[in-house]
């Protein structure tokens, strides 16, 4: 069993602020276990404690601010991501001014800080918020998508149009070796046209080279750690703004460019459903019988289908990647067909369609209920070795995306059928709820 972590010990680290140009120290302190990533305003004498926590957040603008009324500190993100790297779960921040000290632009300060300090384990199980089901945030091009995973990954893309920053991608599965060798050195950015915005906004007064990697139109003034230092300081800011969660996540993260508002929206909406599932789990559940809501597929096996991928080529023509029925997991007396697809983010039409925000293609539901339908009618004894082309496709709605990592089951129900032709109900689901259905005619024809 995984154990929660805080420090052995106390230790500081102190420097210059990034945006005030003030010196400023922090002390990084341990926590009792289940108590979380506190800070402490200790030039503050009251409502100076408040949580690292996503309802905390107070402004987005050049980096995460958090506060509680009128205590506030700023770009509080590298040493969040700092702390998540390490795997620290519980820790007491005590830091005397409202921002804290820079560094080198990265998070390695903090981990040479808190390495020194050293990690000791606690007497309570590290507590894991697992994502059941995608969750997705679109705005304008940026995107995020949250998808069931065992671990914690992120893949992340920038696309600046710069002469020395355009598309990067990087992909790491977070952990403390890979957080500290591949994330924790990257260091921020920005354009040397920024800096004088940046200046007339009361900001970056302790921004340098030392500090900060600057792009400049004629190339980078600060030599690189990385050649895509850029986006691991992306994601390395991500992983910070994602310790506002209030625990560790285990999830794949796919973002395309994204930032302090986009993370912190997102975190707001993974925090709701955190809170809906603790709900719903505290709720007393229903008894059969009741009216608690039932689940349509309930009495299906999924492990044990009538016909696998194999069988199911037996019956259709079609073969990968257009085959998009994985298993037919049930026929009702030639009257009814189930069928089960597991869409995954490897899918080919996700190289293409939408990638930065991946959906299934809407026409790819209605070839999938379509072949569902197919096996229907092509697997009643008169039909055999005869082909099922489409003739009209009518009544088509589609309810909701399916995104990676959904699970759809088709129901084909048949409507009509005469010596030549079908007419099928084709209906598509993702736990349970409807998201795609449509009516099918086929004409049946020799092979």
């Amino acid at each position: 069993m995984e154990k929660q972590k805080t420090l052995k010990e106390p230790i500081s680290y102190s420097g210059v602020g990034l945006h005030t140009g003030s010196i400023t120290s922090i002390t990084f302190k341990p926590a009792p276990a289940n108590s979380g990533i506190k800070f402490m305003r200790i030039d503050q004498k009251t409502d100076n404690l408040f949580a690292a926590d996503v309802n905390n957040v107070i402004d987005v603008k050049r980096g995460t601010n958090i506060g509680l009324g009128e205590v506030k500190v700023h770009t509080v993100e590298h040493i969040l991501s700092a702390l998540y790297g390490l795997g620290v779960d519980n820790a007491m921040i005590e830091i005397n001014a409202n921002e804290p000290p820079v560094g080198d632009g990265s998070a390695m300060p903090f981990i040479q800080t808190l390495q020194k300090a050293g990690l000791v384990e606690q007497d309570a199980p590290r507590n894991y918020f697992e994502l059941k089901e995608p969750l997705y945030f679109v705005d304008g091009q940026t995107s995020i998508i949250a998808v069931p995973a065992a671990e914690f990954k992120v893949s992340l893309t920038i696309n600046y149009d710069h002469p020395f920053l355009k598309s990067q991608y990087a992909t790491f599965t977070v952990n403390p070796e890979t957080y500290v060798k591949e994330i924790a050195p990257s260091r921020t950015f920005c354009f040397d046209y920024e800096i004088e915005t940046l200046k007339k906004q009361g900001l970056a007064k302790g921004g340098n080279l030392n500090n900060a990697v600057i792009i400049g139109e004629k190339g980078i003034h600060t030599e690189l750690r990385f050649a895509d230092e850029f986006v691991r300081h992306k994601i390395l800011d991500l992983i910070g703004d994602f310790c506002l969660l209030g625990q560790p996540l285990k999830a794949h993260i796919i973002a395309v460019r994204c930032g302090h508002p986009s993370n912190v929206s997102f975190v707001k909406k993974l925090k709701q459903l955190k809170n809906k599932e603790a709900k719903s789990a505290a709720s007393p559940q229903a008894a059969p019988g009741t009216t608690g809501k039932a689940d349509r597929f309930a009495d299906l096996d999924l492990n044990n289908p009538l016909m696998d991928t194999n069988e199911v080529q037996k019956v259709l023509p079609h073969r990968p990647p257009f085959l998009l029925v994985d298993k037919i997991l049930k026929i009702e007396e030639d009257k009814k067909a189930i069928g089960l697809k597991n869409v995954t983010i490897n899918e080919d039409f996700f190289r293409g369609h939408f990638p930065g925000h991946p959906v299934m293609p809407g026409v790819l539901l209605i070839e999938s209920m379509a072949q569902v339908a197919g096996v229907l009618l092509l697997k009643k004894s008169e039909n055999a070795g005869k082909l099922a082309y489409f003739m009209t496709i009518d009544k088509v709605k589609f309810r909701q995306t399916v995104v990676p990592g959904d699970t759809i089951i088709f129901e084909a129900e048949l409507l009509r059928v005469k010596s030549k032709t079908g007419i099928v109900c084709g209906k598509a689901f993702v736990n349970s709820k409807l998201v795609a259905e449509a009516e099918f005619m086929f004409t049946l024809v020799d092979r």
